[in-house]
């Protein structure tokens, strides 16, 4: 059976988004606003071929919130639609760990508060000498409370160049909300958990066996599975059971809306309130395989 642990091999990647360097673009929204979205990055000055990290930084209003990369049955994620001068690369967004949000009564997958969505950008090496970078592009987002309300604007930022980089301003999004999961590395030496998965077409069933010594037995009391491809109902209750040798069962079930055949993966975040290990880790990235169960014929 696969096992997995939670110690992420990307330090950097995590640790960044907690200290961006606040490099504001646009005005503030009006108090009447569900949510504010600016364009921030993490330098002050762009160095030829060495990324750095961009981001949508985003305020929601009390009683409203955003969608994850994946929303479950409603919602629509955020999105950026970068307008780059040319060499220039941007990568998909780093999702942070999602948040159980409700669309009404409908449970979904998002983001509330104050929030990052970070995006690592490549000049070319050839940038030219006293260039000013102009970043551009078009977010779009649907933002949900007592209402609905889509949106999207134009962002920009200027950055200008520098051969060599000067230390960092004092100037700081201060955000512990904004680190993604860190994934589950395949290094049994490493182990904290075993997992093992199995699923029919009604259900999902995943079998969390601890291993650890820092793994107290009972522990844990809540469990949340975030669906990364649609597999899992996120508005269906999640039935966690505590097993006689410190094992975890939760029982999760297919949404009726799940790409057909149905996946033989698992994907998606796991997390929980108590903390998954010594450090209090309380969300985990996993791709795991699917046991696949066939009906019995009676």
């Amino acid at each position: 059976m696969p096992a997995f642990s939670f110690i992420s091999p990307l330090p950097t990647l995590l640790a960044f988004p907690a200290a961006l360097v606040l490099t504001l673009a646009g005005s503030p929204a009006r108090a009447a606003e569900p949510l504010d979205v600016t364009l921030v990055a993490n330098v002050t000055q762009v160095q030829p071929g060495v990324p750095f990290y961009a981001g949508l930084h985003l305020v929601h209003r009390e009683g409203y919130h955003t969608y994850w990369k994946f929303p479950g049955i409603v919602g629509v994620p955020t999105s950026m639609d970068w307008t780059l001068p040319p060499g220039w690369k941007a990568e998909d967004i780093t999702w942070p760990e999602p948040k159980q949000v409700h669309m009404f009564q409908i449970r979904a997958q998002g983001y509330h508060g104050d929030m990052l969505l970070p995006v690592l950008l490549t000049p070319p090496k050839d940038l030219v000498p006293g260039t000013k970078v102009t970043l551009k592009g078009k977010t779009s987002w649907m933002c949900c409370g007592r209402d609905c309300n889509p949106g999207f604007n134009d962002l920009t930022l200027d950055l200008p160049w520098r051969q060599r980089a000067r230390p960092r301003r004092p100037w700081w999004i201060r955000s512990g909300r904004s680190a993604s999961p860190p994934p589950w590395p395949p290094a049994p030496s490493r182990s904290r958990w075993i997992i093992a998965a199995s699923r029919d077409d009604k259900s999902v069933v995943v079998n969390l066996t601890p291993t650890g010594e820092d793994i107290p037995k009972g522990k844990i009391k809540d469990v949340l599975f975030f669906t990364d491809d649609g597999l899992v109902n996120a508005d269906k209750d999640q039935v966690l059971e505590q097993l006689p040798n410190g094992a975890l069962r939760l029982t999760l079930e297919v949404s009726q809306y799940a790409e057909q055949p149905l996946a033989k993966r698992l994907v998606g975040v796991l997390q929980s309130k108590q903390g998954w290990d010594a450090k209090g880790t309380n969300s985990v990235a996993i791709d795991v395989p699917l046991i696949v169960l066939e009906p019995v014929d009676p």
